[in-house]
């Protein structure tokens, strides 16, 4: 048993959704999560930006002193997470590795298209990953920036004509290319799935990364007898920029509401 808590960060808000899914699977853990919203987003950085960042973000969250770490972002787990994973005494997860898997073994036509920030698609980790599974595979691949802030706007329904356009704008490309199973790169991208779903088509499989994200910590927490035994864990959380907007957005990603619980901090920028 270990009652340390669990680091989870992300450039914004998207990590919420890999933060709802972890209380949902083991709902006893303690969760520190750092959302840089101050800097938000990461996608459009260069790969040594990204990595800088990212160090910080641990940094921070390891001051807690925290069991393992989360990068509930897309584009820190394509870009370098792998390459300094190993330098904490931690584990250090991705929401990459476990999408992955899921994709390779849920795709039936071995046709698999991705959908991301630029940065996570201009970058290979995907491929990589999933080549080494099955490599018959066929990749898709496609840059939807435009969704990070209709999502923070508060555009998820299903019926906002704006979404469903940029959603067909997007993604008709990789329906005619005839994938049968589609990875939400992207941790903002679930709270938009039914209008995805609705574009790409019944036959379409969508996986979303921080679910399988949550559901690979929980069995790796088991298998070392590393899980809490609360029975309810509680979430605190920090970011970068205004605690009062995150609190009142954060709502829309966890279904509860967070404010008063938002803490904002400074990173350290010498890392």
């Amino acid at each position: 048993m270990d009652a340390r808590p669990i680091g989870v960060f992300d450039s914004g808000l998207g990590g919420l959704t890999c933060v709802k899914r972890l209380m949902d699977v083991m709902p006893g853990e303690d969760i520190i999560y750092l959302g840089d919203t101050g800097r938000v987003p990461y996608g459009g950085r260069s790969r040594e930006t990204i990595i800088r960042y990212a160090r910080q973000d641990i940094a921070f969250l390891r001051s807690f002193d925290i069991k393992a770490v989360v990068a509930a972002c897309g584009t820190v787990s394509t870009n370098g997470l792998e390459e300094i994973a190993g330098d904490y005494p931690i584990p250090v997860f991705g929401v990459a590795d476990a999408a992955a898997r899921a994709a390779a073994k849920a795709t039936k036509n071995g046709r698999i298209g991705l959908i991301g920030t630029r940065a996570s698609i201009r970058s290979s980790a995907y491929d990589e990953k999933i080549l080494k599974l099955l490599p018959s595979a066929r990749i898709f691949k496609k840059a939807c920036p435009l969704f990070v802030p209709l999502v923070e706007e508060g555009r998820v329904g299903e019926d906002d004509r704006v979404l469903r356009l940029v959603a067909e704008g997007y993604l008709t490309p990789l329906r005619d290319a005839g994938v049968d199973t589609l990875i939400l790169g992207c941790t903002h991208y679930p709270l938009i799935a039914g209008t995805v779903a609705a574009v790409m088509g019944p036959d379409v499989r969508l996986i979303d990364t921080g679910a399988e994200t949550a559901e690979m910590l929980r069995r790796t927490l088991a298998g070392s007898d590393a899980l809490s035994d609360r029975a309810r864990g509680r979430c605190c959380y920090y970011v970068t920029d205004s605690a009062e907007d995150f609190g009142r957005a954060a709502s829309l990603f966890l279904d509860s509401h967070v404010e008063g619980d938002v803490r904002r901090v400074t990173l350290e920028e010498k890392i």
